[in-house]
C-alpha cells in the first residue's frame, strides 16, 4: 500500500474479528518498530506480546477499554531505562557507521547536550518519545498488512507490571491491540492545516 494512502486509512480500530495473525506477520509488526528511529540510536522500545485469551483477559481488567481483550495480540509496549547507559556506545556506532561524515555539528556542544543531567519524569518523557515513534510504525504497518490497532493510555501500569513480571526498569509506555478490523470508521474530524502552524519566519 502507498504510504500516503496508509496514513490517511489509519484509524483506532475498537472492533476486532477473531482470526488470529501470522506470527510472520506479528514478527514484521516488530521489525518495523525496530528500524524506527531514537535519539542518539539508544532503541530503548522493548514489548511484550500477548496471545493468550487468558493473559488478554487479566490486561482487560487493568482498563476500562475492555475491548482490548478482542484483539488477537496485545503489545504491551515499553521503554527500557537501561538503554540510557548505553548512549556512548550507540552514539560510537552512529560514528563508526558515518552518520556524522560532512556533517556540520559542533562536537563540544553534543557531548554538553548528551550529559545533561534528566530528573526521573524528563527520563519517561524521553525514553516514552523514542518509544512513540517505534510504535507509530509498527500501527502505520499494520496498516498495510489489512490490521487495526488502538493506543490505550488508560490501564493501571502497576497491575500490568505484576500480571506480566516486568522488571522495574522497563517504563510501559502503552497497550496496543492489534486485529483484523471488525468496523470500518470514518475518518476522525481534523483541525485545518493552517491551525498546525503557528508561524513562519
Amino acid at each position: 500500500m502507498e504510504l500516503t494512502h496508509v496514513i490517511g486509512e489509519r484509524r483506532s480500530i475498537r472492533k476486532f474479528r477473531e482470526d488470529s495473525i501470522p506470527d510472520k506477520t506479528i514478527n514484521e509488526l516488530l521489525n518495523a518498530a525496530r528500524l524506527a528511529p531514537s535519539g542518539s540510536n539508544l532503541q530503548p522500545t522493548r514489548f511484550v506480546v500477548v496471545k493468550s485469551p487468558s493473559v488478554r483477559a487479566e490486561l482487560g481488567a487493568c482498563t476500562p477499554c475492555k475491548f482490548i481483550t478482542r484483539a488477537p495480540v496485545i503489545f504491551v509496549c515499553c521503554a527500557d531505562r537501561r538503554s540510557l547507559s548505553t548512549r556512548d556506545k550507540r552514539v560510537g556506532e552512529l560514528v563508526e557507521a558515518g552518520a556524522f561524515n560532512d556533517i556540520d555539528m559542533d562536537p563540544t556542544d553534543s557531548k554538553t547536550y548528551g550529559n545533561t543531567q534528566m530528573n526521573d519524569s524528563a527520563v519517561r518523557a524521553y525514553l516514552s518519545m523514542n518509544a512513540a515513534i517505534a510504535i507509530e510504525h509498527m500501527v502505520l504497518r499494520a496498516v498495510d498488512f489489512g490490521l487495526g490497532s488502538c493506543w490505550i493510555g488508560m490501564f493501571d501500569r502497576k497491575k500490568v507490571r505484576q500480571i506480566l513480571d516486568i522488571d522495574n526498569d522497563i517504563h510501559i509506555v502503552t497497550l496496543l491491540p492489534v486485529g483484523y478490523p471488525d468496523q470500518s470508521p470514518p475518518q476522525r474530524p481534523r483541525v485545518p492545516l493552517d491551525r498546525l502552524v503557528l508561524k513562519t519566519v
